[in-house]
């Protein structure tokens, strides 16, 4: 199967390319720099500028984006939903153009949809929350929708855990200098994922032809912050006596609500259709990864 991958060069990209390729797949890697070239992948151009040359993939997974780390300052508020939305946009724009259009788009997203959830257990028919997030992640999905002629996935991702990349090597840093420590009140809910098996997730999905819509891109066992805080300072083998007041991480801006929310996400199409995971629980992934 050729698989065309946008966002490539990102964390999720790399390992989902990687992965398709071992699995025989060919990969199409659009990036905005296809001069830059990955290996064993054909490269081509994408910018939110113009729809991309889709030409020949069976299946599109649609992960560019810019990262939500960081001060979200108005600028940065707008360049997040500018590479979304309007990214997006372009996929669809190119797919509606095809003669024949690839069979299936996965469609990055985020459990950020969902908003603050408290205690619930989140599942993909849970309403959307309120607030930035929420609203920016509902008009980014709206662009996937209006693809008609593949089947679309949106993969709603919690927070993704890798070795070289994204938040746990941040993290990890923190906690080996002794400063690791709850955020807010730490009974805040994370729904988290290792990179492997999101990766390995995306192609269920495209290989299952019975999955379409939301799919909840989390593991089975969420934890509280306070939970995270503790395994990951036993792994490191360090104190976590700090403590983190809410009020301090206001300087983060509305990207705030994303450490201090509660999110309780759980991969209900996932399991309901038996995908296997590697990494269920969090001790696990850690003790990978770490």
């Amino acid at each position: 199967m050729n698989i065309g991958i946008t966002g490539v060069s990102g964390l999720i990209g790399r390992r989902l390319a990687d992965l398709a390729l071992r699995r025989g797949h060919e990969v199409v890697a659009f990036s905005r720099t296809p001069e830059r070239s990955l290996p064993g992948c054909t490269m081509r151009k994408f910018s939110v500028e113009a729809p991309p040359d889709l030409k020949g993939c069976d299946a599109v997974v649609h992960l560019a984006g810019e990262s939500v780390l960081g001060v979200w300052t108005e600028a940065k508020k707008q360049r997040i939903v500018q590479s979304r939305v309007q990214g997006t946009r372009r996929i669809a724009e190119a797919i509606a153009g095809m003669s024949h259009p690839p069979e299936v788009l996965v469609s990055g997203s985020a459990i950020g949809f969902y908003g603050d959830a408290g205690e619930s257990q989140v599942l993909e028919d849970a309403p959307r929350g309120s607030g930035f997030l929420p609203e920016t992640t509902e008009a980014w999905e709206a662009e996937a929708r209006k693809v008609t002629r593949s089947r679309v996935v949106l993969l709603r991702t919690g927070l993704v855990l890798a070795a070289n990349g994204g938040a746990l090597p941040l993290m990890a840093r923190v906690f080996r200098m002794g400063m690791g420590g709850c955020l807010g009140s730490g009974e805040q809910w994370a729904a988290w994922i290792h990179v492997e098996d999101l990766a390995r997730l995306i192609l269920f999905c495209i290989e299952n032809q019975e999955i379409a819509g939301p799919v909840n891109g989390t593991a089975p066992w969420p934890v509280r912050n306070s939970e995270l805080t503790r395994m990951l300072g036993a792994r490191l083998k360090r104190p976590t006596l700090f403590k983190v007041p809410g009020f301090a991480l206001r300087w983060l801006g509305e990207f705030s609500h994303e450490l201090l929310d509660s999110k309780r996400v759980l991969p209900g199409v996932a399991t309901g259709h038996g995908f296997p995971f590697g990494f269920p629980e969090l001790p696990g992934a850690l003790a990978n990864l770490l």
